[in-house]
């Protein structure tokens, strides 16, 4: 009778094993809820090309500024420079979607022309270099096209 028992409870723990793996195990204790989304902040003024306001998202990444440039496509540009009272971050990165366009142009104090891998659906940052802006530079003209 002993073994009965025993073989009993061995299949009644492998059956809550099983029913918790199939069940994604949400509700065990030591599973944490995804970090939130980083907050918007509004540290750079940004302008078309053709003179009209901007509106690309910006977000701290650690002490990266990340504007937020997924929305692109084909060929445009966007003028970025400090708020008023304010100096660049010393840091900064522009995050893009794989395929959307193929070569980003960036000129400040220097021209750097990046490339934009073709392949990936997952979005890439982009980091400046830091000798791209000091802090006596104007403005960062960003422009993008698909070759």
């Amino acid at each position: 009778m002993a073994r009965v028992n025993h073989r009993r409870r061995a299949g009644f723990v492998g059956l809550l094993c099983s029913a918790a793996l199939v069940s994604g195990c949400s509700h065990w204790p030591w599973r944490h809820p995804p970090p939130p989304p980083p907050a918007p902040v509004s540290e750079l003024t940004e302008t078309a090309e053709t003179g009209a306001a901007a509106d690309y998202p910006q977000y701290w990444k650690r002490n990266t500024l990340l504007v937020d440039l997924r929305a692109i496509s084909s060929e445009g540009g966007v003028v970025l420079q400090p708020r008023s009272g304010t100096q660049w971050p010393v840091r900064v990165a522009l995050r893009v979607t794989p395929g959307s366009i193929a070569v980003l142009e960036v000129r400040g104090e220097e021209r750097v022309i990046l490339t934009v891998a073709s392949g990936g659906a997952a979005p890439i940052d982009l980091e400046l270099p830091p000798d791209l802006y000091k802090s006596t530079t104007t403005n960062l003209m960003v422009h993008w096209s698909p070759r």
